[in-house]
């Protein structure tokens, strides 16, 4: 008995070649990235407010990864 095989669905490259009627990624040299020419700026406050909804989301989704890296609440 023969099975039939299903086909695979286009790759998201194959898809936006398509689309655009030419291969993705476009041709040429990528652009170079000079880490040296990047800026970072902190233009937070020293206080950031947090509201006690806030901490239970937090506690709630990432209680366990705190409790391993900080140790448990007392």
């Amino acid at each position: 008995m023969a099975r039939l095989r299903k086909e695979r669905p286009p790759t998201a490259s194959e898809q936006l070649e398509a689309l655009l009627g030419y291969p993705w990624p476009f041709p040429g040299r990528p652009p170079k990235h000079d880490l040296s020419t990047w800026t970072v700026t902190d233009d937070w406050s020293e206080h950031i407010p947090v509201t006690e909804a806030e901490v239970d989301v937090f506690e709630a989704w990432f209680g366990d990864l705190f409790d391993e890296l900080f140790g448990p609440y007392r």
